[in-house]
């Protein structure tokens, strides 16, 4: 055996020898080395403000408009001394850059950033060792949403890394953001019967829910993305009857919520007083396991979380470890915890933790579009006495659908 393997080892040398001396052939080695071309590589590009999509999973949702929103955050930091001023945003098709999805300039580009406090950007500067979020809200048809998105960023800011570069005009490429084509999580109702309405829901100018983005166990998260806060409206469109001091005035105050899936049930709080409505309480003495007041969270299977916030005391009939089926009461709507006024807040995220973790877009499986809130209107306003939203003369059944902001929509009564 070992006469064999010397010789063996023999006959490859001298064949690799041959080889080596002789002109080189077509397919082998040499010849591959000789005749292939080496693509130049891409030019880098200086980019003292750098970008950093927030979140992991963008998906696609179709809302009541007929539309498909992609809605999504990029964080821009000023890593240069010169202050970098922001000028202009195109939204790309990553694959054909030359179509132009949505832009960002002046007033419109101001109105979509925001501080890390957060508080509304003032103008479009970032000074020095800052960051803003900047926020993108896009509706599309169905059939042109692309496979990903990148921003082409004008500015002026520092042309090189030298610590006295002036700032200068600069155009360059970043954020790319995939959109996913994983399917969208189907929800039953969270409520019943007729008159509620989408509140502060996607996709609102003031960008009330994605604002309130926090920094929790050492990253920013913005869990609230998709959220929306139910109210209802009576047959007079009134949201308040009465007194708007007073919780039990409120048209939506005390009824029944819903498990909108089966479910395990892996956090509850049920101790908590009602908020006096008209007022926020003293954020001194909120934490973050009472800002949302009574609150149920529903483990829905497959990384997926849905969350309710400002149950009523004592109303809350599960409890931690407790399996739930969709169509199941849960609690009643309150007014417990960070809130100013009766409503249910809810949303969906891809951890058990209402404040880190990525909020995600879903849609209910049936509902009926029965109305709109003027936005322009609501948003002006400081009380939410009157009369409020405009009924469609016949509603329009939606399958499969996420409720918009300012929706008025009537969900089965059982």
């Amino acid at each position: 055996m070992t006469t064999t393997g010397i010789s063996m080892s023999r006959c490859a040398l001298a064949v690799m020898l041959i080889v080596a001396a002789g002109p080189a052939v077509a397919g082998t080695p040499q010849a591959m080395r000789a005749h292939a071309t080496t693509p130049p590589l891409p030019d880098d590009t200086f980019t003292p403000v750098v970008v950093q999509p927030l979140g992991t999973r963008h998906v696609a949702v179709p809302g009541t408009d007929g539309l498909v929103h992609v809605v999504y955050e990029l964080e821009l930091a000023n890593t240069k001394p010169a202050a970098a001023t922001l000028q202009r945003i195109d939204v790309l098709d990553a694959d054909h850059p030359s179509r132009v999805l949505a832009s960002y300039a002046g007033p419109s580009l101001v109105a979509s950033l925001r501080t890390l406090k957060p508080t509304p950007a003032d103008s479009a500067v970032i000074p020095f060792g800052v960051s803003r979020l900047f926020y993108v809200e896009l509706a599309i048809k169905p059939d042109a949403v692309p496979r990903a998105i990148t921003q082409r960023f004008r500015l002026l800011g520092a042309a090189n890394p030298g610590p006295k570069t002036p700032a200068t005009p600069l155009e360059y490429t970043a954020g790319r953001i995939d959109v996913a084509r994983a399917p969208l999580p189907v929800l039953a109702p969270p409520l019943r019967g007729s008159g509620w309405v989408a509140i502060n829901g996607c996709c609102n100018s003031g960008i009330v829910h994605r604002g309130s983005f926090q920094a929790v166990n050492g990253s920013l998260h913005d869990t609230q993305r998709f959220a929306i806060d139910w109210m209802r409206v009576n047959a007079k469109g009134e949201l308040v009857q009465g007194d708007p001091a007073d919780v039990n005035h409120y048209v939506d105050y005390g009824a029944k919520v819903y498990a909108v899936a089966d479910g395990t049930v892996v956090d509850a709080l049920d101790n908590l007083p009602d908020q006096p409505p008209g007022k926020l309480p003293d954020p001194t003495k909120i934490t973050l396991r009472t800002v949302d007041g009574n609150h149920v969270t529903i483990d829905m299977g497959h990384g997926l979380y849905v969350f309710y916030a400002h149950l009523g005391k004592g109303t809350v009939r599960v409890h931690r470890g407790d399996r739930v089926k969709a169509g199941e009461v849960i609690g009643e709507l309150g007014n417990s915890g960070n809130t100013s006024a009766p409503h249910l807040h809810i949303h969906v995220m891809d951890s058990p933790s209402a404040l880190a973790s990525d909020g995600l877009p879903y849609v209910i499986d049936r509902f009926d579009l029965s109305g709109q809130i003027d936005v322009q209107a609501f948003d002006k306003s400081d009380v939410l006495t009157g009369q409020w939203g405009k009924r469609l003369a016949k509603p329009i059944v939606e399958n499969d659908r996420f409720p918009l902001n300012l929706n008025i929509v009537d969900f089965p009564a059982k």
